[in-house]
């Protein structure tokens, strides 16, 4: 991995206060490293962390993102009920599921119109609002 991942992975955790963990640098340099957002699953990352040669424990990865989750640092984006991912990129917006592929990718946010939302229930407030577009290959 190149030097200047691991210094950008380095600094993005100073942003939130994490402690800068060897673990923790190397999944930071892979999210965060090049500049790029990502969007990654539990185990894609894990499986770029191996194949980088890091020594990293799959449930190291999942309490790893869980943390960068709780720091403000990534976004978690579920799918399904059994598949989620994160995304660098924490600033609202929708996002294209690309179910032959189970790919996530950004969506324009430009092009989304929301214009009303329901009344949340008595007692409660409307934390967010998650948009994941589904897309197939045309038959």
């Amino acid at each position: 991995m190149f030097d200047t991942h691991l210094e950008t992975g380095t600094k993005w955790l100073a942003t939130a206060g994490l402690r800068p963990t060897r673990q923790r640098v190397v999944l930071a340099s892979l999210l965060v490293g090049d500049g790029q957002d990502r969007h990654v699953t539990a185990e894609s990352l894990f499986d770029a962390a191996k194949d980088g040669g890091d020594s990293v424990s799959l449930a190291t990865v999942y309490n790893t993102l869980r943390a960068f989750c709780d720091a403000g640092l990534l976004q978690e984006v579920t799918v399904d009920g059994s598949r989620s991912y994160f995304d660098t990129n924490t600033h609202d917006h929708p996002h294209f599921f690309w179910e032959d592929e189970a790919r996530l990718t950004d969506a324009p946010s430009d092009q989304l119109v929301i214009a009303q939302l329901p009344d949340a229930p008595e007692g409660a407030e409307i934390a967010s609002v998650d948009v994941v577009i589904r897309l197939r290959k045309k038959a």
